[in-house]
């Protein structure tokens, strides 16, 4: 598979414009994994931002909480790396961000039902 990756590379390698060659060299650019592996966790904020339009009942608060304490984990480790990798930096701190919200969303609504009993 490495192979391939390297053949893909060097043939895109021809036709990447002198403006973009220090992103496309930088040592968490798209040549690395360092690039690939953000870009992908981009997902999970698109999947957080969908859940806003799901039903409050049906959040999970330690699902929630997971993502946004690795969220925030990855966000500080991502700052201390070498080299520092911003990319990997905002994706980490948009999951944080959704999941956070989903949290709060939750324990808003789990007190109003607690207010409805009284």
């Amino acid at each position: 598979m490495s192979k391939l990756y390297k053949a893909v590379v060097n043939t895109a390698d021809k036709f990447v414009p002198s403006q973009l060659r220090p992103l496309w060299e930088h040592a968490a650019g798209p040549k690395t994994i360092f690039f690939w592996a953000p870009a992908f966790k981009w997902g999970l904020v698109m999947a957080g931002l969908g859940d806003l339009t799901r039903p409050v009942e049906s959040l999970s608060i330690p699902q929630s909480a997971s993502l946004a304490a690795t969220g925030i984990i990855w966000s500080r480790y991502s700052l201390v790396i070498i080299p520092k990798n911003y990319s990997l930096f905002a994706v980490n701190v948009f999951v944080a961000i959704t999941s956070v919200y989903q949290i709060s969303r939750a324990i808003r609504h789990q007190q109003s039902l607690k207010k409805a009993e009284k």
